[in-house]
């Protein structure tokens, strides 16, 4: 990835995320322990997500609050995170539902020959030395019909940016995807638990019968 580049930015590579994970959740879109903040993204997961119960991988899933929404909408889950601490918090909060939970990383997870009927990613692309190559992987996990649910942005300003713009996710998606649908999330507060005007933003993308939509 490139420092300051106009297509994706640097990303802190060190982060330890096994010691950030016990104050993960005090974030309001981590932990959505605030109800407003829940209902909100609940009800994006419901549009995003297929409408039956299904098989739905999250990568990158931290402490699993978004494997959690997608549980309780009657999906089963699996996720996948690089850090064993994110993990043991996502299944304590997932315990008794059907879900499991690997460690591995985002971006060639540990999963053999499953495939899903959606693929749900939320900043974890950015952070990426090869995201072009992960979006191939991840769609190839999808089954006919499945959707591959980005969320993603640029937060910050120039030198300090960090993210990955909406125009450079659509153009790596082109090459092995229908045109995506996009949704624009900076003005919708709730979701934040605050207002932003930083890009943030989601991608759908379908798979369809012959591997596009």
């Amino acid at each position: 990835m490139t420092d300051g580049s106009d297509d994706v930015t640097s990303a802190n590579t060190d982060v330890d995320w096994d010691a950030r994970a016990a104050s993960f959740d005090d974030e309001p879109d981590h932990g959505l322990r605030d109800p407003a903040v829940r209902r909100a993204w609940a009800g994006r997961l419901r549009d995003w997500l297929p409408g039956r119960p299904g098989d739905v991988l999250d990568l990158g899933c931290g402490t699993g609050s978004l494997s959690l929404l997608a549980s309780e909408q009657g999906h089963r889950v699996t996720g996948v995170d690089l850090s064993p601490a994110m993990v043991t918090r996502a299944r304590e909060k997932l315990a008794g539902r059907d879900a499991v939970f690997l460690l591995g990383d985002a971006a060639a997870p540990p999963l053999g020959e499953q495939r899903f009927d959606a693929v749900l990613v939320r900043h974890v692309l950015w952070a990426l030395p090869d995201p072009g190559r992960a979006l191939r992987h991840w769609y190839g996990l999808l089954r006919p019909g499945g959707r591959l649910v980005l969320v993603e942005g640029v937060w910050g300003g120039g030198a300090e940016a960090a993210g990955i713009p909406v125009e450079r996710v659509t153009a790596l998606l082109a090459p092995i995807a229908g045109p995506p649908r996009v949704e624009r999330l900076s003005g919708d507060a709730l979701l934040w638990g605050r207002t932003v005007t930083d890009e943030r933003y989601a991608v759908v993308a379908v798979r369809g019968a012959s591997g596009q939509q």
